[in-house]
């Protein structure tokens, strides 16, 4: 790739053809301006959520320009050789291996494919303590498939215009309502105190309050604070995803209504109903207007906006037939109704330029999704942690029998919007979410704290802040930029429902997806991650440092062994950590692959039996980052008696080299890297020159943050590799 200035990478984000011709509303959401009083998150003054249901990121945007998709460079190694993206499909005796193949709408009925396994007894096996190899086994061959701007156009638009967090994971390896227990409340109870802890779909829609889950959640907590809030649902068809409904405190608010135990009648709630019964609004009928049949499914919330009523933290359930799920809906159908969302905000200017809307999805349904998650330290068989942490982990596993200690998530990236006049644009965020981030979110903006939320979320996972400008948003220029009806969008859906569905491909026909080339403006992030190996004759230590201001997961898996568990450590801001690896049973080889946010990776290789007499130069090396000067600094160590010489090649930017750099004994030296023209990115090989007996070998890649936006990963795309 050609060395280009950081200006020319934003002008090719902004170029993209998809930009041309965006949805109305979305173009008129994009043209008010922010409430820019204090130039705080203050100055948000609503803020709206829609979970949507079943999607994983790579399902939606594998393809995408710009985001950690299908041209991920360096991802979770496999045996034999296989990378990430091969996964292995057993069934009845047979085996084979099942790449991402497209669900092309031109092939059969894309918009309707099934739904897969998404329940903590196969996430388990799935995910693997985090090898990720056996995917299709658990969760059936369509897992593997993935949609282009084809099929989710509006999806695209809209990750186009605003913000699109690429680093964002549901909370649980599992189903809807686990996961929507984070959401609204921050933990599922891992105690066991409040009727706990949730595993599967139990209590999901509402009953009698004798049974239910007993625990604190944060709608209640923003009541007591005084923080105006609402949970907007046709309460007939809510696909039971209103987690609420499951506790027996608002069972109870439904009983004391008058209402039958599952809120049947269904009368119209009331704002007088609010008067002594203020938990009510949150599994009320509050969108009695909102059935499937209705052309207007959203007029109650856009009546309350109209006259001023919108509170503060506003919830919506959407019904199942635009719920985005696989099966009773389809992604055109969850375009339609997050489009009327917009649209209902945008209709009152002054409204939306005080508002935030987010966007996110409950769980991945089975969808494969590439990049590991931000877990604890999975157990070993000996119940010892493969990995070490800088808070306590203990709320992060399972106590119960069903795949007894294993670790709760979060679970695998899932799409994520952030569509407010604080974050226009077509930006990327990459800074690691999972769904306790937005209870983090309303955290900042109203000071009511969530303390159901584990040391573990809070040290890994922010608080979406780093998704917004809130400091000069309307000096950001937007992009230069097809709508689509209700009819419309369910005609699609069903004019496809005689076909059948897109066929999982051949193995000896399957072709690898490809990511779009190009970047996107990048959100400045808050890490700044070290990890520097030594090793000797029997051992390797790895030393893991974060001097950054976000607390950060390292995955370390063992190339040479990858039947054990990787290892995971999890270290706070301003923390390290530091583990061994013994040698012995490898004759003093070692092969340690380290994966960290947003491309972070390390890779140490050698035989640390051949530093001894026979090989007396001792190598070793530490990246250090000079963030004023966006620039790289490689610390060349020799601590032997004999002089070597380094050998270090860029990999993927283009940047010259190889360079050559001699070492005397007992010496360093710290050679330089402005990264400023590759949009601080890196990605570095080292090597000793000339017969090296000890195989030594480093690879250090990244970005180095300087506190200040950037581009994504400009040698991101193409088809998926993994060296």
């Amino acid at each position: 790739m050609s060395r280009l200035h950081r200006r020319d990478f934003l002008r090719l984000a902004g170029s993209s053809a998809a930009l041309a011709a965006l949805p109305q509303c979305i173009r008129d959401a994009l043209a008010i301006p922010a409430n820019n009083r204090t130039g705080t998150i203050m100055d948000v003054e609503h803020v709206v959520i829609l979970m949507q249901e079943n999607r994983s990121f790579d399902h939606y945007f594998g393809t995408m320009a710009g985001v950690r998709g299908f041209g991920d460079r360096i991802t979770v190694p496999q045996p034999d050789g296989r990378s990430v993206w091969a996964q292995r499909y057993v069934s009845d005796g047979s085996e084979r291996v099942i790449l991402p193949y497209h669900l092309d709408s031109s092939a059969g009925n894309a918009q309707r494919v099934d739904g897969t396994p998404h329940s903590w007894e196969n996430a388990q096996p799935a995910w693997n303590n985090g090898r990720f190899g056996d995917w299709p086994t658990y969760k059936q061959p369509q897992s593997m498939g993935y949609y282009t701007r084809n099929e989710v156009d509006f999806q695209f638009a809209l990750a186009e215009a605003f913000t699109v967090c690429d680093a964002y994971h549901c909370a649980f390896h599992g189903g809807t309502n686990t996961n929507r227990l984070f959401h609204w409340t921050g933990t599922n109870d891992p105690t066991g105190d409040g009727n706990g802890p949730a595993i599967n779909n139990q209590w999901d829609s509402l009953d009698a309050s004798s049974a239910g889950y007993l625990w604190t959640t944060y709608p209640e907590r923003l009541q007591a604070a005084g923080v105006r809030w609402k949970l907007y649902q046709n309460l007939p068809d809510n696909f039971t995803d209103n987690p609420l409904a499951g506790f027996q405190q608002y069972r109870r608010a439904n009983e004391q209504a008058g209402n039958n135990a599952d809120g049947s009648p269904y009368p119209a709630y009331r704002d007088a109903d609010d008067a002594g019964n203020p938990l009510y609004k949150g599994v009320a009928n509050t969108m009695p207007r909102g059935n499937i049949l209705n052309p207007d499914m959203l007029a109650d919330f856009a009546d309350d906006i109209r006259a001023g009523k919108l509170p503060q933290v506003s919830w919506i359930v959407a019904p199942a037939t635009y719920s985005e799920h696989p099966g009773p809906s389809s992604p055109v159908q969850g375009a339609w109704y997050i489009q009327e969302v917009i649209k209902a905000l945008t209709a009152d200017p002054e409204v939306w330029s005080r508002t935030v809307l987010l966007v996110n999805f409950d769980e991945n349904d089975g969808f494969f999704d590439h990049v590991p998650p931000p877990c604890a330290p999975s157990l070993n068989d000996d119940g010892s942690m493969a990995g070490k942490a800088s808070v306590d982990t203990d709320s992060e596993r399972y106590s119960g029998s069903a795949f007894h200690g294993g670790v709760f998530g979060p679970g695998p990236r899932v799409p994520m919007y952030a569509v407010s006049p604080w974050s226009r644009g077509g930006w990327v965020c990459s800074q690691t979410y999972d769904h306790t981030s937005v209870l983090r979110f309303l955290e900042a903006r109203f000071g009511v704290v969530e303390p159901n939320i584990s040391a573990w979320r809070r040290m890994v996972c922010g608080d979406l802040m780093q998704a917004f400008n809130f400091v000069n948003p309307n000096d950001e220029t937007p992009p230069t930029l097809p709508e689509r009806s209700k009819l419309e969008a369910d005609a699609i859906r069903y004019s496809q429902g005689a076909q059948n569905q897109v066929p999982v491909p051949d193995e000896d026909t399957q072709q690898p997806p490809q990511q779009a080339a190009g970047v996107r403006p990048s959100r400045a992030l808050a890490y700044e991650l070290h990890a520097t190996a030594q090793a000797d004759g029997d051992r390797v230590r790895i030393l893991f440092a974060n001097s950054g201001e976000a607390g950060a997961v390292f995955h370390v898996y063992d190339r040479l062994h990858l039947e054990r568990n990787p290892r995971r450590y999890g270290v706070a801001a301003g923390e390290r950590i530091e583990d061994d690896w013994s040698l012995t049973a490898d004759g003093g080889r070692y092969d340690l692959w380290v994966l960290g946010p947003n491309g972070w990776h390390r890779h140490f290789r050698g035989d640390a039996s051949q530093l001894d007499e026979r090989h007396t130069a001792q190598p070793e090396v530490r990246v250090c980052y000079v963030p004023t000067a966006a620039a790289l600094s490689l610390q060349l160590i020799n601590r032997g008696s004999q002089a070597c010489r380094f050998v270090v090649t860029d990999t993927a930017y283009g940047s010259g080299g190889p360079w050559v750099y001699a070492v005397a004994a007992g010496s360093s030296i710290e050679p330089l890297w402005s990264l400023s023209m590759q949009g601080n990115w890196y990605d570095l090989d080292i090597r000793l020159d000339g017969d090296d007996p000890s195989g030594f070998y480093r690879r250090c890649a990244g970005r180095v943050e300087t506190g200040l936006p950037s581009v994504s990963d400009p040698a991101m795309g193409g088809s998926p590799t993994s060296r």
